[in-house]
């Protein structure tokens, strides 16, 4: 993780800093991605069917949840977020989360699209895109008490994550910056292959909910 997010005074120079220099093997922007994968999450789904998975959402942070989606955490107020607390997101990533992520964000990789394909690469057939994996990262921290913005997010991806498999976010507090930003360690596990895919580490900023929420 950049020092530079430790650098600066204020939250919104801290936040500008992070999303300009992001580069390389980096996300573009924590917005972009967060986006994106929120979007592929949803994008295009039909009402009936979106409204027969759906269930009240688990925490007063995220509009909803699906049936199989699964979280905890290890606090419940921002006041006292604090180094050691943690947040698990789990789903599976299924074929309409990958077709609905090519669609929002333009990757139409065959590896990810085209069985017959993707059979002749390394992999043995379909995966998953790795930003659309990483959002579960996004998703577990939506689930952090308060609002919680993203500052930056570092990544290093470790494996690949087949059609169908259940994957785990799991983010930990590791420092407390102050002015109510955090540093996290971010590790996705996916449960059907039973090793990590994805590792890294972000930087968040976490205000109030407004009062009538």
């Amino acid at each position: 993780m950049s020092d530079h997010s430790q650098e600066l005074t204020t939250p919104l120079s801290t936040m500008t800093n992070a999303w300009a220099q992001m580069t390389g093997s980096f996300f573009k922007s924590a917005a972009a991605a967060n986006t994106a994968a929120l979007t592929a999450f949803d994008a295009d789904r039909k009402v009936d069917a979106d409204e027969t998975n759906r269930r009240p959402a688990s925490v007063s942070s995220v509009e909803y949840d699906e049936a199989d989606w699964e979280s905890e955490r290890s606090v419940e107020n921002a006041a006292d977020i604090t180094v050691g607390d943690t947040v698990r997101f789990s789903k599976e990533v299924d074929d309409d989360d990958v077709h609905d992520f090519a669609r929002a964000s333009g990757d139409t990789n065959r590896l990810h699209l085209d069985d017959e394909f993707a059979e002749t690469t390394r992999f043995g057939g379909r995966i998953a895109h790795g930003t659309l994996v990483s959002g579960l990262i996004s998703a577990a921290l939506a689930r952090l008490p308060g609002l919680t913005i993203y500052l930056s997010q570092d990544l290093e991806f470790t494996g690949p994550v087949n059609i169908g498999d259940r994957i785990t976010a799991t983010v930990e507090i590791i420092e407390d910056l102050g002015d109510n930003q955090f540093r996290l360690s971010t590790i996705i596990t996916d449960e059907n292959q039973e090793k990590k895919v994805i590792e890294g580490e972000a930087v968040v900023l976490i205000d109030d909910l407004p009062e009538d929420r």
